[in-house]
């Protein structure tokens, strides 16, 4: 039986507040995965397939290490590098699926529960479109609302300088999702984004209607974010430069910083 992971419909919205006012949303399904699921979900439901081609799928390769090793496993090793004490664990991953083979995650986000299902630890996996990740990992309290911050040490878009502070608001999976990022400079509030979600079981059939809903959408995704920034180009939007290349980073996060 399938009793964690779950569907969440909903909608992404982006609103910038400077130089230039920006405001775009679009509609997206989500997966939320318990990992000690998955091959339940890959025996059970037509037209999903876990690390195989399907209509609807989930690769391990497209998160944590992002090499095809256990997801579970590397949440566990970093859990023990930022001292995070556990017997047993159960992880959660709201994410994408891959559709027709095809997933761009902007964020995902790793719910990790201890033995008496306390929330102890949450990971934000940001991607940006060059294929690189950064893992920023907290510690963290099992409350109704949990509210992370963290200063940007991930080139993300070609219009946001990278001196500013991530501000997570972000509720435990249940009847809903809300995810809520502020985004400040040094002169103050820059961007806010937000996706939010209503819960549906993971069956066959609410699979099939989201994917009917929405056919394209991962495709959707990766067009909008071009979209939205030919339209910031076009607005003269600062470009800013990308130095480096990261291919996969992880930093462990308080949520005390200069």
């Amino acid at each position: 039986m399938i009793k964690f992971s779950k569907i969440y419909s909903g909608q992404v919205i982006h609103t910038r507040f400077k130089p230039k006012k920006h405001y775009f949303r679009y509609k997206v399904f989500s997966l939320l995965i318990d990992l000690d699921e998955i091959n339940e979900i890959d025996n059970n439901l037509n037209f999903f397939s876990h690390n195989r081609y399907n209509l609807i799928s989930f690769f391990d390769k497209d998160h944590g290490n992002r090499d095809g090793g256990n997801i579970k496993e590397w949440v566990k090793e970093n859990l023990i590098k930022k001292n995070i004490k556990f017997q047993n664990i159960r992880v959660e991953i709201l994410c994408y699926p891959r559709i027709l083979g095809y997933v761009f995650n902007p964020l995902s986000i790793l719910y990790i529960y201890n033995e008496k299902n306390t929330l102890i630890s949450i990971f934000y996996e940001v991607k940006n479109t060059f294929g690189e990740q950064h893992t920023y990992i907290f510690e963290t309290k099992d409350q109704k609302i949990i509210k992370n911050k963290c200063d940007k040490k991930f080139y993300v878009s070609p219009f946001i300088d990278m001196e500013c502070e991530y501000n997570f608001s972000v509720t435990k999976p249940g009847e809903t999702i809300s995810i809520i990022i502020n985004q400040y400079d040094k002169e103050g509030k820059l961007l806010f984004a937000s996706q939010d979600g209503k819960c549906q079981d993971l069956t066959y059939k609410n699979l099939i209607l989201n994917y009917l809903k929405h056919p394209l959408m991962t495709f959707k995704v990766i067009v909008a974010i071009h979209y939205e920034a030919f339209k910031l180009w076009f607005k003269k939007v600062k470009l800013v430069k990308k130095n480096i290349q990261i291919l996969n980073k992880i930093t462990f996060e308080t949520n005390e910083h200069k």
